[in-house]
């Protein structure tokens, strides 16, 4: 499959099969990450997966986070549907950033700056592992409701650096139709 055909074909999925992965082919959608550009070659990433019987902890951790959430009258938004897809994926990634702290953390010009750069990264390295997942015939959903659970995630894995963002990977369980985007003419500006 090439790139063009990749990008066109991508769908995010939210009803996986529950068959398991295979290492390597996690492996591999890693790697892709892994080979992804960086501002100044910073590499700020770091990747949890999490499969098997840990999805029960993770959920647990999830509706935990969710719970505390709403209890503080925060909206949530679309949470608790992303978190019942999670639970149900055979893997989730959990992507950080090692090199920023939790978003409400004090942060200097400069530190916001390469912040920045380093989340501009990692979108790069999660689009890297789209692609990857979609040649190998694998579904994947790009989720960023993790914040509902922000706090209870990072403590249950361990990590004090910034979670960006969880990817969720198996064979896809359907075939959404591509969502609308809008046209190029709507969001290009030609200059010269």
């Amino acid at each position: 499959m090439d790139v063009k055909a990749a990008v066109e074909s991508r769908r995010s999925i939210r009803r996986f099969k529950p068959e398991a992965l295979p290492r390597e082919t996690i492996e591999s959608i890693l790697d892709a990450a892994r080979l992804s550009p960086s501002g100044k070659n910073n590499q700020p990433w770091q990747f949890v997966v999490v499969q098997g019987d840990e999805r029960e902890a993770m959920s647990a951790r999830l509706q935990a986070g969710l719970k505390a959430t709403q209890g503080k009258g925060i909206p949530t938004g679309s949470a608790e549907n992303t978190f019942r897809i999670m639970r149900e994926a055979p893997a989730t990634v959990f992507v950080f950033n090692t090199k920023a702290a939790a978003p409400w953390e004090e942060q200097s010009v400069m530190e916001r700056i390469f912040s920045v750069v380093n989340v501009q990264s990692i979108g790069g390295a999660i689009q890297s592992m789209l692609l990857r997942a979609q040649e190998m015939g694998v579904g994947s959903l790009w989720i960023c409701d993790t914040f509902s659970a922000y706090e209870e995630l990072c403590a249950w894995l361990g990590k004090d650096s910034l979670l960006v963002a969880a990817v969720s990977l198996g064979y896809a369980d359907e075939t959404p139709d591509a969502r609308p985007r809008l046209p190029l003419s709507e969001l290009v500006e030609w200059r010269g």
